[in-house]
This record gives C-alpha cells, structure tokens and sequence, in this order.
C-alpha cells in the first residue's frame, strides 16, 4: 500500500537533517515519509514509503508509535541495538496533526550508549573498590579480635599477627593512593601538560630507585636511553609511567629460563618520544591484551595481590598517556614475554618547540 502524502513531507528532509539525532517521521501506517543522515545511518536499508518496521526491529517502540498516530500522547520507548554492537536508544514519540489531514508522528532517537557504559563502569568501579578494601579489613578486625582474646598474651603470635596487620594496612593504602591518583589525573584529562621534561634523565632516575627491586628479584636492566629527549609533560606523571612499567616488568616479567634482562629503551622517531619496556616473562595471552588497561583487571588475581599490586597500575599509565595526548601500546604472547611501548609528543630542541 502506498504511503499517505502529508502536505509538509517535502519540507521535512531540510528540517530533520539540520538535527544531529536519528529523526524518522511516519504516517498513520508507520511507512517513512522522511528521515535524517543520521537515521540513515542508524536504518540503512529503510527506503521511503517502507514500514519502519522492516529496518528498526523494536516492538515496544512501535507499539508507542501506534498508540500516538491512533491519536495518543507523546510517548518513550526504549530500544536497545544487540548486533553488531550493543547500543542503547530512547525513542520519543510525538504526534503531528494538522486539521483535515491524517495524523503523523516524529521519532527522535537518543543515543544512551555512553551513558550506559558509564554508568556500568561506576558499577563494576564501586563494587571492585569495595571487594579490595573488604579483603584487607576483614583480615584487620579477625587479627585485632584475636590479639584482643587468645593471642592476648602471646607475644610470638603477637608479632606474627601484627606484621601481617602491617601488610594488610599497607595494602589498603596503596590501594587509596591508586584510587586518588587515577581520580586527580581523570579530572584534569581535559589540560593537556605543557613544562618541559627532560625524559632521559627522569627514566635514568627511575631505573636508580628500581635497581634494588631488579637485585633482589635477580632480573638484569638493560639500558638504551637516548639523551636529551625532551617532551611536554607533567614531571611525576611521566615518573609514573615509567616507575609502573619497570615495576611491573621485574614484578611478573621473571624469565622461566633463568636470569634475562628486562630492556628498558628511550628515543626520538621524529615529532615522538618512544618509551618501552621489554620483559622475557611468561607473557599474556592474546584474549587478556585489550583489557590490562581495565581498572581492577588482573590476568593472575591472587599473584597480582601476592605481589602488592592493586589491579590499577596500568589503568593510571593509560589515563596519563593519554592526558599527554600519547599512545600506548602492547604487545605479548605467552612464553615469549611482553611488550610496553609509550608513544609521546616530543619537544624539538633546535627549533623550540
């Protein structure tokens, strides 16, 4: 059945278009009369005249729009897209009516799909946060509980219970101070850091303060720092990046096959800084690679914790790389290590800028 003409429907395609939202407009038997560049993208097999329903499969929205083109109210639907991604939309449906002729409706599409993700990432935030710090907790009261009852005057359980109290308190601190500082570097993403920073020299440092750790872990540092590379930054930002990195490298980078050198480079490829860390560990699984930048993600859970890492590690390398307006990039496979690389505007020294 051909479509109903309403008398605006050539003026519709100007009006719509100039709104950045998916618009359809549809007569009294939901067929398209109009519908903007971006709905097109959102139905883009819908033709003129069709039945919205051949292109939008959402019942509850259709059934919205039947109930205001039978002569109801403005309504909302909600509509989510599973294939190929999953989208979240509400649709309002408002009724166009002009006397003699049948009755028309708009729907206009809002995109809620970051609002979702936000949203569920300060779900999944809350409830990793809380699972952390209940762990430790829990350990604190049981040890005071008992140093208060049956350990009271047993000064060998003492000392046990308290060393262990010191760990656990120790790890809820980390654990706070990550936090704060992944909540600092997210509410100044928007600033980009403009002071000068002698890079070479500050990863130099690192490795200085590091070189302990590597000794006692007995992993080797190889060093390739290129001098005098220069880039705009903020100071202990940049530290950070390079003290995770490395830690993490002589944390879970130890070789199988005995001592092997975690290679720590720095040089300049053009208008860049590249920064990179190589371990000869037992390497990551290709599935894990895309989320070790998810906040609370751990490959190895109970060895990450084992280790006194609280899961947000490099979570804070990719906030502050990309404050920088860097790149960060990963590379691994199981049994032959990985691969950190930081990719960074760099400062040329000859022309000032």
């Amino acid at each position: 059945m051909a479509h109903l003409k309403w008398p605006a429907e050539d003026m519709l395609g100007p009006v719509i278009d100039a709104l950045a939202e998916p618009v359809f407009v549809i007569d009294a038997e939901t067929h398209a009369l109009a519908f903007n560049a971006a709905a097109r993208v959102l139905a883009p097999t819908l033709r003129i005249g069709e039945p919205l329903s051949r292109s939008l499969r959402s019942p509850d929205m259709l059934d919205a729009a039947m109930r205001v083109l039978a002569g109801g109210n403005a309504e909302k639907a909600s509509w989510v897209e599973r294939l190929p991604l999953e989208r979240w939309f509400e649709a309002h449906i408002a009724p166009i009516r002009f006397p003699g002729y049948a009755t028309a409706a708009m729907i206009s599409m809002r995109d809620l799909t970051e609002a979702h993700r936000v949203e569920r990432m300060r779900v999944d935030f809350v409830a990793n946060a809380s699972h952390e710090l209940r762990t430790p907790l829990a350990s604190l009261l049981g040890f005071v509980e008992t140093l208060q009852g049956p350990a009271k005057n047993d000064p060998a359980a003492r000392d046990k219970f308290l060393s262990i109290m010191r760990e656990q308190a120790q790890r809820m601190a980390r654990l706070v101070d990550d936090l704060l500082s992944l909540s600092r570097i997210e509410q100044h993403m928007h600033v980009r850091p403009a002071e000068a920073v002698d890079l070479t020299m500050l990863v130099a440092h690192i490795v200085d303060t590091l070189t302990p750790m590597a000794e006692e872990n007995n992993i080797p540092l190889a060093l390739d720092l290129e001098p005098n590379v220069i880039v705009p930054g903020d100071r202990d930002e940049l530290a950070r990046i390079a003290e995770n990195l490395i830690e993490n490298a002589l944390k879970y980078g130890q070789s199988e096959r005995g001592p092997e050198p975690v290679e720590i480079s720095l040089a300049r490829k053009g208008v860049t800084a590249v920064f990179s860390v190589r371990d000869h560990g037992p390497g990551v699984a290709q599935e894990h690679i895309p989320r070790l930048t998810e906040r609370f993600y751990r490959v190895d859970a109970g060895k990450s914790r084992a280790k006194g890492g609280t899961g947000l590690g490099l979570a804070i390398v990719k906030h502050i790389v990309l404050r920088h307006r860097g790149r960060l990039g990963i590379e691994s496979a199981l049994g032959e290590g990985s691969l950190f690389r930081v990719t960074l505007p760099a400062i040329d020294q000859a022309q000032g800028k």
